[in-house]
């Protein structure tokens, strides 16, 4: 398998994992720290021993690291680009790591694409959900990309909307 092929495989994972570890830190009150450790000495391990492609282990710790100790930014992120009617707390527990993964590769992770972030999110929703969540992570990833990483999808300044203008308010060239 070409080297390519497995760097995504692993970094997928990693992305897997980063979102299981951040389920299981809400849902069962753990620590990060913990969590990431229970990750490499169980998961991580158990795959390597079985011959599996494993997960991007220094990724996935960057990632649910990264979520938490930034994680009121990604979720003020998050939360500006969802429909006022919609709270990021009322958003299922997967769905919200899954955003905040994303986001979290958005905001801080440069050396990865946005459209590969919002991409492989997608993917993993798609993994989850059988719905219109898959839809809703790529609407709202996709909008935080295209805010933060204007110049990857060829945003000018001048093409840029104000952030303070409401979605439905005409802009006067």
């Amino acid at each position: 398998m070409p080297k390519q092929d497995i760097n995504t495989q692993r970094r997928r994972l990693a992305r897997l994992s980063a979102i299981q570890a951040l389920y299981q830190m809400e849902l069962a009150d753990q620590k990060s720290k913990r969590v990431v450790r229970d990750f490499n000495d169980h998961w991580f391990d158990n795959a390597a021993k079985s011959g599996n492609v494993t997960a991007d282990r220094e990724f996935f710790e960057l990632i649910v690291l990264g979520v938490v100790a930034e994680q009121d930014a990604v979720d003020a992120a998050i939360s500006a680009k969802l429909n006022a009617k919609w709270k990021i707390h009322r958003l299922d527990i997967t769905l919200r790591a899954i955003m905040r993964c994303g986001a979290y590769e958005i905001l801080r992770m440069f050396d990865v694409p946005g459209v590969v972030i919002v991409d492989q999110y997608v993917g993993l929703a798609r993994d989850f959900y059988e719905g219109n969540e898959p839809n809703f992570v790529n609407a709202a990833l996709d909008k935080l990309a295209r805010e933060y990483r204007t110049a990857e999808f060829g945003i000018t300044d001048s093409m840029a909307k104000p952030a303070d203008v409401p979605e439905d308010t005409p802009l006067d060239g």
